[in-house]
């Protein structure tokens, strides 16, 4: 079962003896900061050359030999606008001393800079040594909220761990196991519906995408919470996918780990809301599925009936994701919540048109797609609102059935993926699909490459005000 605590090096240290004052400088502000270092100090930087160019590093020596301070640059604002946890970044080029911080940052800066650092201490080391280099520990400044840091560090490291573990370690028993851990935690209740059982209690779609894998297909869902408003995550659980009959190529199939995304990002987000208590009924749903190619798979031209009765054509079986979805937010939407949240790694289309960093979202509610843009760029959690244009509703209408599960032409697929969803929620007026990548695809600050939390931060800051907590 995955470790939902996050390591020691994801969290602040308390004080506790000698500590060494480490200065966030930006560049504008380089001069006036030099001019109230002591004259030793101020000698030293300008013979290493310290221009505070962003994530670069100080270290000040003591006439002993000894560190002194260290000075960690945060560029220009233009910088700061193109740079996410440059302090994260520093932290692996820090000593392996306690610091305190010494800055003039604004809250909200402090608190990404802090974030960053947490997030820099993440590591995955479950198949092979752990990294024995120490890193640097950090006091939390007077003022910030450590609870709430930690508890987001805590879990988007869930979040990665769960979409870096390779699908042999990883099935739909692994992810199934990764909520019950949670739900033990924090007094939460889980039920779940396994393999055949899931057609006797109608579940087709996820019965079918999942039905050819020897690892049973199933429902996963937990209930926390016994006041306030609900609100329903739901997530896509298949933990690997070799596209089926349809069978991807090995280029395309070589990070279908990845392809449970959905399912781990709520599943740390929903880590998050409990670990800080908020006043809601939290419900999180997720159809977990391996699909997989055998005699039984479902077949391109396959008729298939959805748990809300509309039938889908299957024109590829490689557009698996939407078809679990459906059934698990047509569940949701027959017990209506306050407001639902999708999270699916679900097209190609989608990272074509955002790329890797941003998460793009599809909602008919102009105030929450306000509130989350606007929480996306407070967070640097970035997300962006994309189209649910009603022209295209006809391109997931095939001749024979309700619904196509991969429209031909190749254009704006991720938007009829999303029209798609939508259909199963008929009752549920505020509902947000996000369609992620959930992958880091080169090492950045606080970010090394492999998986990686979208979009979570952004909810985790917009849904207090959208639920009225």
């Amino acid at each position: 079962m995955t470790e939902l605590t996050a390591p020691p090096s994801m969290r602040f240290v308390a004080q506790s003896g000698r500590t060494v004052p480490l200065h966030l400088v930006t560049a504008d502000g380089l001069a006036a900061w030099t001019e109230m270092q002591p004259r030793r100090m101020r000698a030293w930087l300008e013979a290493t050359g310290f221009a505070a160019r962003v994530g670069t590093v100080a270290l000040v020596p003591d006439p002993d030999g000894g560190l002194a301070a260290a000075a960690v640059g945060l560029g220009s604002d233009i910088d700061r606008q193109r740079t996410r946890f440059n302090l994260g970044g520093a932290r692996a080029r820090l000593p392996a001393a306690t610091f305190h911080l010494e800055h003039a940052l604004p809250q909200a800066a402090l608190d990404e800079e802090l974030l960053g650092w947490l997030l820099a201490g993440y590591r995955f080391d479950r198949f092979r040594r752990p990294d024995a280099r120490p890193l640097a520990d950090l006091i939390a400044p007077d003022g910030v909220d450590v609870a709430r840091l930690e508890a987001i560090a805590a879990g988007e490291a869930l979040t990665r761990d769960l979409i870096n573990t390779p699908a042999s370690h990883m099935g739909p028993e692994e992810l199934e196991g990764a909520v019950v851990g949670l739900a033990n935690r924090f007094g939460a209740a889980v039920s779940v519906i396994y393999g055949d059982d899931l057609l006797y209690h109608n579940f087709p779609l996820v019965h079918a995408v999942g039905r050819a894998s020897d690892r049973s297909p199933r429902l996963v869902d937990m209930r926390w919470g016994k006041a306030g408003p609900l609100l329903t995550l739901v997530g896509k659980g298949v933990c690997f996918d070799t596209g089926g009959l349809n069978l991807k190529p090995g280029a395309s199939m070589g990070l279908m780990k990845k392809d449970m995304g959905g399912a781990a990002t709520v599943i740390g987000l929903a880590h998050m809301i409990m670990a800080q208590g908020w006043p809601v009924r939290l419900r999180v749903i997720i159809p977990a599925v391996e699909n997989s190619v055998s005699g039984n798979a479902m077949r391109p031209g396959d008729i298939l009936l959805s748990r809300k009765g509309l039938s889908i054509e299957i024109n590829n079986t490689d557009a698996e994701g939407r078809l679990v979805l459906a059934d698990a937010l047509a569940l949701a939407d027959e017990e209506p919540p306050d407001l639902m949240v999708c999270m699916a790694t679900l097209t190609g289309a989608a990272r074509v048109a955002v790329g890797p960093d941003i998460a793009p979202f599809f909602t008919r509610d102009r105030a929450l797609s306000d509130a989350l843009m606007k929480a996306g760029d407070a967070v640097r959690d970035p997300v962006w609102p994309l189209p649910l244009h009603s022209g295209y509703e006809t391109n997931i209408q095939p001749a024979i059935a309700d619904l196509d599960n991969a429209p031909a032409g190749g254009m704006a697929g991720a938007i009829t993926a999303a029209l798609f969803l939508h259909r199963f929620v008929e009752n549920t007026p505020r509902f947000v699909h996000f369609d992620i990548y959930g992958h880091q695809p080169s090492a950045a600050p606080a970010r090394p490459k492999g998986g990686v939390g979208q979009a979570a931060r952004a909810l985790f800051d917009a849904l207090p005000a959208a639920l009225a907590l």
